[in-house]
C-alpha cells in the first residue's frame, strides 16, 4: 500500500471529512485520511441527522464567515447531487430580565454589520407566526430566513465518497500512535501502518491533544458529554420543516436550548447546550444524563408543549471547547507543517468551510478567509489564568 503522501488528515468527522474532500480537489491520490474508529461512528461530535446552520451569530467574526458556509456546502451538493442543507428559517429567542436583550442585540448587531437581512420580533409576533410557541411577554427574538439544518451524517459521507472518487485514501480504524516531525514533513505511525506526508492536518475533536502530545504541543480543551433527544410528537404537520424553524433559546449560562423541526426521524429534536458533564474522550459514557433530560423537558413543556411526545431516543456527543469557546484555525508555531482545526462544540455548521480553510493552510500556508481571530497564540490558549467562558 502507498505510504508516502503529500497530505494526511487525522480525524474524519465533520471538519476532517471536509478537509479530505477539499484537499482531494487539489491533490487527488496524494491525500490520506486517517480515522480512529469506523467511518460514521457515534463517539465524537459529528454524526446524527441534523446540525443547525445559520447566518446569525453573536460576533462579527463568525457572522463574516457564515455566508461562506452555505457556499461550501452548495459546491458539495452540486458535485454530488445530494441535498445537504435545508432552509427552515431560524429564531434566536431570549427572555429579557430588565433592560435590553443581550443576545438578541448581539446577533442583530453582527448581522447588521455584515449586511445580513433579519427581523426582530416580540413574543406576540413570534407566536403569531409560529403558534407552536407559548412564550412569556418578556421574550424577544431575532429571525433570519436562511437559518436551517445541515444533514451531518450525510455531509460526512458525501465528503468522503467524493474524495475517494478523486483518488484519496481514507482508512477507518487507524488510530494514531505517533507523530514525528521531519525536515520536509511528518511521519505518522498508526494501526494501519506508518505513513509520511509533506503536511499534516489535525481535525481530531476531543482527541486533538492525543495527537498533539506527540510533538509536545497542547491546546487547553474542556470536553463535555452533551445530548439531544428525539420526541415522537403527535403534531407532525405542525413541526414539519415548512412550518417550523430551527430555534435557539438564549437564557443564560445554564439555560440555553435549541431544537429542530421533524427531520431524519419521525420526531422533533432538541437539546440543552452545555447541559452535560465534563469528561474525557476515554471516560465518557453513552448514557443519557437525567439532569439534562429533565431540564430540556421542563423547558419544552413551558414554551413549546406540542413539540413533546414519547421519547424516541436520546443520543450523546462530545464538545471540545477552548476556554473562550472559539475555533482554533492555525498551524503550530514550532511545526508549520502541522495545521490544527478545533470546532469548539459549535463547528459543524462551518465543517465544510473549515475543511476548505484547512486545505488552503496545508497547501499554501495561508487563507483569505477571515480567521485571524482563531489563531493558536491568542491569550485564551496561552495564558493559564484565563477563566473559561463557554456560553455563547
Amino acid at each position: 500500500m502507498k505510504t508516502a503522501y503529500e497530505y494526511i488528515v487525522v480525524g474524519c468527522g465533520g471538519i476532517g471529512s471536509g478537509a479530505v474532500y477539499w484537499l482531494s480537489r487539489v491533490a487527488g491520490a496524494e491525500v490520506l485520511g486517517l480515522e480512529r474508529f469506523n467511518l460514521g461512528h457515534p463517539n465524537g461530535g459529528s454524526q446524527d441527522h441534523s446540525r443547525i446552520i445559520r447566518l446569525s451569530y453573536h460576533t462579527p467574526e463568525y457572522t463574516a464567515l457564515t455566508p461562506h458556509t452555505y457556499k461550501a456546502y452548495r459546491e458539495v451538493e452540486e458535485e454530488s447531487g445530494v441535498k445537504l442543507v435545508l432552509k427552515t428559517g431560524g429564531l434566536d429567542l431570549e427572555p429579557v430580565r430588565g433592560g435590553q436583550p443581550e443576545y438578541v442585540n448581539l446577533y442583530a448587531s453582527s448581522m447588521a454589520t455584515a449586511g445580513v437581512p433579519y427581523e426582530t420580533l416580540s413574543a406576540q409576533e413570534v407566536m403569531y407566526r409560529y403558534p407552536q410557541f407559548r412564550l412569556d411577554e418578556n421574550v424577544e427574538a431575532v429571525y433570519q430566513a436562511d437559518g436551517g439544518l445541515v444533514d451531518a451524517a450525510r455531509a460526512n459521507a458525501v465528503h468522503i465518497n467524493l474524495a475517494r472518487a478523486r483518488g484519496a485514501t481514507v482508512l477507518p480504524n487507524a488510530r494514531v500512535w505517533g507523530v514525528r516531525p521531519l525536515a520536509e514533513g511528518v511521519e505518522v505511525r498508526t494501526d494501519a501502518g506508518t505513513f509520511t506526508a509533506r503536511r499534516l492536518v489535525v481535525t481530531a475533536g476531543a482527541w486533538t491533544n492525543d495527537i498533539l502530545r506527540h510533538v509536545n504541543a497542547e491546546i487547553p480543551l474542556t470536553v463535555t458529554q452533551e445530548q439531544v433527544t428525539y420526541f415522537q410528537t403527535p403534531r407532525l404537520r405542525d413541526f414539519a420543516p415548512d412550518r417550523f424553524p430551527i430555534w435557539i433559546w438564549h437564557g443564560g449560562d445554564d439555560d440555553c436550548f435549541y431544537g429542530f423541526p421533524v427531520y431524519g426521524e419521525v420526531a422533533t429534536k432538541a437539546g440543552q447546550d452545555l447541559g452535560g458533564d465534563v469528561v474525557t474522550a476515554d471516560t465518557r459514557t453513552f448514557e443519557p444524563n437525567p439532569r439534562a433530560t429533565a431540564a430540556l423537558n421542563a423547558f419544552l413543556e413551558k414554551n413549546i408543549p406540542d413539540f413533546l411526545g414519547p421519547e424516541l431516543y436520546t443520543k450523546t456527543c462530545l464538545y471540545d471547547m477552548p476556554p473562550d469557546r472559539n475555533f482554533v484555525v492555525d498551524t503550530l508555531p514550532e511545526y508549520p507543517q502541522i495545521t490544527v482545526i478545533v470546532g469548539a462544540g459549535h463547528g459543524f455548521k462551518f465543517a465544510s468551510l473549515l475543511g476548505r480553510i484547512a486545505s488552503e493552510l496545508a497547501v499554501t500556508g495561508e487563507t483569505n478567509y477571515p480567521v485571524d481571530t482563531f489563531n493558536i497564540d491568542r491569550p485564551a490558549l496561552t495564558d493559564p489564568s484565563v477563566q473559561p467562558v463557554f456560553a455563547m
